[in-house]
């Protein structure tokens, strides 16, 4: 049972913790009750026999259960590890941070008993909504559970007996379970786009829009009339002709909980509880075209879930790498810079029949990767020093193979230092200095670069100032600095960028920085006088917070967190074509296909800024402290 992956029963809650969606499967429930049975014939002496709750809660019972744990852990997702205001049986009496998503409810607490656990359940948030899956998992599994909720000792370690790790290494369903929420979360928020993948030259009209189609409909099956699709990529591109890829599904953006896609998602996709598939562009082209005579492949060859159709046409293998860089930038010698990358390999193989694809991965030692994960039709057989041999048998349309966290392998793209200083209550001095692309070369090349300064809580009058190089606009709450724009981008060498100002705003309202005090106050003055009373009635930092600026705060403070107190901050965004910062790389000669095809394989790169935050120098700003081994 451990080795499958079947889902016993999920529900979606909104945020004011209702059921809006649940569906239950009653194939794998009789699988459960038929293990319980059984464990509990062969177990008659164990003294935990009755943690096992043997059957589904009801909407409104697990709805409950979902409000009494948000209440008992301090928030939805929990304290995640044990602290003074834990109780014995919770969560967070596990001591470890992987019960913030994978949770356990008490069913009917007012039983007198221990039989009401039912673990583990899958917490996705998305949105405004809250996603639980319940795999399929031994009761064994349960009962160890229950007994790591009320040992004496916290923490994980390795030595012990019985710990949360080792007890997960032994349920790869949860991983499926995680998989199917946040399928299930990206198609209740409309969130249902493909990756992008970028070409190197765009195609003609008439071969894009048959490379579209054709990877979804084959030609004997009836196409409506296409509509013209968008050749250009959606973010500023360089001069060199970068087309990107429609995905074969439109984004439906976002939209209320549409239960009859989902529910037919879920017919699909997981049959009888059991996931097969949980390619939403895979469902949407089999609902849209059905299956033709033609769709049937040859009976030597076994065809999986995740490629309903074969495609024919022009042959031809995409890769890109993009990757998502991430960065805090200090400026002071007490607390270091922070830079991570997050990266992907998006894969889009246009190739007839079913074929498997071979190539070494090059720079996974190097680059230092901390997180390694695939794509379900991906084998990793071999991994030496510098390359990971990886071999997959691709789906249908643009999919992601690979994910990755990594450190980045270069200097930062943009480093300098930004300061500002209020020289009076209604106007601060600010000065940047900034180095672009220093220590890069060609082929890397930064398309775009602009700098904003954002003021969500001051309405700006004025700006005065001139940058040493781009141009400058500011808007009611925020100042921005196009430094490179599109058409105009920098390879081969690096410039140095300043910009001397002043900006003017509007006077300080007196109820508004009473309300913002109060924030002060409420963290202060109330947890001193009443530290005992708190200490009894703590919440999580994080709905205290979200509960004072609900009713303190104007509405824009809650889109800039990083604005409160005394943080001020400038946001840098970027985009880099050419190579990839962490290191990894593909070599396209080295990608073999078999049964052998002469099929093109062409790579592209792009990186992306994320959160990169320039702090200001001369104000407070947030840092972690790593910790001393």
């Amino acid at each position: 049972m451990a080795g499958d992956c079947s889902i016993r029963a999920l529900w979606i809650l909104n945020n004011l913790d209702a059921v809006v969606f649940s569906r239950r499967f009653p194939v794998v429930e009789k699988r459960w009750r038929a293990a319980c049975q059984s464990e509990n014939e062969s177990s008659h002496n164990d003294p935990v026999n009755y943690t096992v709750f043997s059957s589904l809660p009801s909407d409104s019972e697990l709805a409950a259960a979902f409000s009494d744990r948000k209440t008992r852990e301090g928030s939805v997702r929990g304290f995640g590890i044990r602290v003074s205001q834990s109780k014995e049986g919770s969560d967070s009496w596990v001591d470890d941070s992987i019960t913030r998503h994978l949770v356990g409810f008490y069913i009917n607490r007012e039983e007198e008993g221990e039989k009401n656990l039912i673990w583990p359940l899958a917490l996705h948030i998305k949105g405004p909504y809250y996603i639980l899956i319940l795999p399929l998992v031994e009761p064994r599994h349960v009962k160890a559970y229950a007994r790591l909720c009320k040992r004496s000792d916290c923490g994980n370690a390795v030595m012990a007996d019985e710990n949360l790790s080792s007890l997960l290494l032994d349920l790869p369903s949860i991983t499926g379970a995680f998989m199917v929420a946040h399928a299930i979360g990206d198609i209740v928020t409309g969130d249902v786009a493909e990756p992008e993948v970028v070409v190197s030259q765009s195609p003609s009209v008439g071969g894009l829009l048959d490379s579209l189609t054709g990877s979804i409909g084959i030609s004997g099956i009836s196409r409506a009339k296409p509509v013209a699709a968008s050749v250009a990529s959606s973010a500023p591109s360089g001069s060199t002709a970068i087309g990107a890829l429609a995905p074969d599904v439109p984004k439906t953006g976002s939209r209320l909980l549409d239960k009859d896609a989902l529910r037919t998602f879920i017919c699909s996709a997981m049959p009888f509880g059991t996931p097969l598939d949980l390619s939403y562009s895979n469902i949407f082209s089999i609902k849209a075209n059905g299956f033709s005579s033609l769709d049937i492949p040859p009976q030597d060859l076994k065809q999986p879930a995740w490629k309903p159709y074969l495609y024919r046409g022009k042959q031809r293998l995409l890769f890109t790498i993009h990757e998502t860089l991430h960065a805090a930038m200090y400026d002071r010698d007490e607390i270091p810079d922070s830079l991570s990358v997050s990266g992907q390999i998006n894969c889009r193989a246009e190739l007839e029949g079913l074929p498997d694809v071979s190539f070494p991965l090059i720079g996974v030692s190097t680059s230092k990767i901390d997180t390694l994960s695939f794509h379900p039709c991906a084998q990793v057989p071999e991994q030496n020093v510098d390359k990971t041999a990886l071999m997959f048998s691709p789906p249908l349309g643009n999919f992601v193979l690979m994910r990755y966290q990594a450190t980045c392998g270069l200097h930062p793209p943009i480093k300098g230092f930004y300061q500002l200083s209020m020289v009076s209550e209604d106007e601060g001095a600010f000065l940047f200095k900034l180095h672009l692309m220093e220590g890069y070369k060609s082929p890397l090349t930064m398309e775009f670069c602009n700098v904003t300064m954002p003021f969500p809580r001051r309405r700006i009058l004025s700006l005065d100032g001139t940058p040493s190089i781009g141009t400058v606009s500011n808007a009611e709450h925020s100042v921005e600095w196009k430094i490179i724009t599109s058409g105009r981008g920098l390879s081969g060498k690096s410039i140095e960028a300043t910009f001397p100002g002043t900006v003017r705003f509007a006077p300080w309202q007196t109820q508004r920085s009473t309300s913002f005090s109060s924030v002060l106050d409420g963290t202060t003055d109330d947890d001193s006088d009443n530290e005992t009373e708190n200490a009894n009635n703590m919440v999580n930092i994080e709905e205290f917070l979200e509960e004072k600026m609900n009713k303190d705060l104007p509405p824009v403070d809650l889109e800039e967190p990083f604005s409160w107190l005394a943080y001020n901050y400038a946001k840098v965004s970027f985009k880099i074509v050419g190579a990839s910062l962490s290191g990894i790389s593909i070599e396209p000669k080295s990608v073999s296909i078999y049964p052998t095809v002469k099929a093109p394989v062409e790579l592209s790169s792009q990186v992306t800024s994320g959160d990169y935050i320039l702090w200001n120098t001369l104000g407070k700003c947030p840092s972690a402290v790593n910790a001393k081994v």
